[in-house]
């Protein structure tokens, strides 16, 4: 039986969209057309599509036009009312990391230094509610582009509480590099958020989707958040910071340290990290204490492939692993980078959940937990960590 086509866009031109195509050439559960390209630096779009082969559309109801499900690879501060623009026309729409948030009020003058974060809360929360309303109304769906959840050990560790029973009782988690390659990532009113919003979501959802697998595997219903203490650190930002030039700096009114700790309904911990000051690639990785088993999720570097360089231009064109800093010496060579972050898996489960109609493992429920629990770790950073409940939406 032929299978319908199903046609999805990109919004966004960047280093997001990048990514998502290439995933998307890497599906092959269902028929799939890539129909246009939307962004609203039309030069960027304009080359993006020349060089893909992808049409460049004027505008982005010409785009929701053109697809039934729509990427949106823009800046965070965007997410939300293009994704009710989205759902209202019936569209799945694809959010990348983070949902939604907190962007400030509206001013270009807007610093988050001082700001009270439980504004930061009750906003974000709105938005989230938004989101999920719109989501009810709408033929289409929230799928939350959380890569982690698709990474092959995360789901090699879903069969394993599946199939177990196990019970987590305490996870350790963590995403850390040298700094982020957007030039907006330091401004709040860009990106909703520091290290704990921009890193920290990653193995946040992680250890979020891993207690969701479990409480339904056992009892029927997830165990979600309840409570949330953290601090954050801007430590580039400090005067006595020596800045020799490896890592990134020139965060305006964020943080560049996280930790949290999560505490879940049934009792159980996660304790998560986050920074901008590790050197020597992206370190990601997930550590799970069950009952009846340990799992440790290496999801960047592992050691699939070591190489040893001696001389640093011998790799000029090979793609080591991201953020390595030097080729030269010993390096974590990932084979296939996009796999075990889970891209092309991610995009994979997605359109066979439009094909078949069905909720996605990453949804509009995981991301607003997700949200929720960083917004509500900001307010415990502010209150020098104290426990925090994590708003249920």
């Amino acid at each position: 039986m032929h299978k319908p086509t199903i046609k999805g866009g990109l919004a966004g031109s960047g280093f997001a969209a990048r990514f998502h195509f290439d995933a998307l050439t890497r599906v092959h559960g269902v028929e799939l057309q890539i129909a246009g390209i939307w962004s609203p630096t039309a030069p960027h779009a304009e080359a993006f599509g020349r060089e893909r082969g992808i049409p460049v559309l004027r505008d982005y109801d010409e785009l929701l036009e053109a697809v039934d499900v729509v990427h949106l690879c823009t800046p965070p501060a965007s997410h939300e009312p293009l994704a009710l623009r989205a759902l209202a026309a019936g569209r799945w729409v694809v959010i990348e990391k983070p949902l939604t948030g907190y962007f400030g009020d509206g001013s270009e003058s807007f610093s988050a230094d001082g700001m009270d974060r439980r504004v930061a809360l009750k906003e974000a929360c709105a938005s989230i509610e938004r989101l999920l309303a719109a989501e009810r109304r709408s033929r289409g769906r929230i799928l939350y582009a959380e890569n982690w959840v698709y990474a092959p050990a995360i789901q090699k560790e879903r069969e394993i509480l599946e199939k177990t029973g196990g019970q987590i009782l305490w996870m350790l988690g963590g995403e850390s590099h040298s700094g982020s390659h957007s030039p907006t990532y330091g401004l709040w009113r860009f990106s909703g958020g520091g290290s704990l919003m921009g890193k920290a979501c990653h193995p946040l959802a992680g250890a979020l989707y891993l207690k969701q697998v479990e409480g339904r595997a056992r009892d029927g219903r997830p165990i979600r958040p309840a409570t949330v203490s953290c601090r954050t650190h801007a430590i580039t930002r400090m005067p006595a910071f020596r800045d020799e030039g490896h890592l990134r700096t020139g965060y305006h009114d964020v943080e560049d340290f996280a930790q949290a700790h999560v505490v879940f309904d049934d009792g159980t911990v996660a304790d998560l990290f986050a920074s901008e000051l590790v050197l020597g690639g992206v370190h990601n990785f997930l550590e799970v204490a069950a009952n009846n088993h340990r799992a440790r999720i290496n999801i960047n570097p592992n050691d699939a492939l070591l190489t040893y360089n001696p001389v640093e231009t011998n790799f000029s064109d090979i793609y080591v692993v991201e953020k390595i800093g030097t080729k030269q010496g010993w390096a974590p060579t990932s084979p296939d980078e996009a796999w075990f972050t889970g891209y092309q898996h991610e995009m994979e489960a997605f359109y066979r959940a439009v094909a078949r109609d069905e909720a996605p493992e990453s949804g509009g429920p995981l991301g607003a937990d997700c949200i929720a629990t960083i917004y509500a770790a900001y307010v415990s950073a502010q209150h020098g960590g104290l426990e925090t409940p994590v708003p249920r939406l």
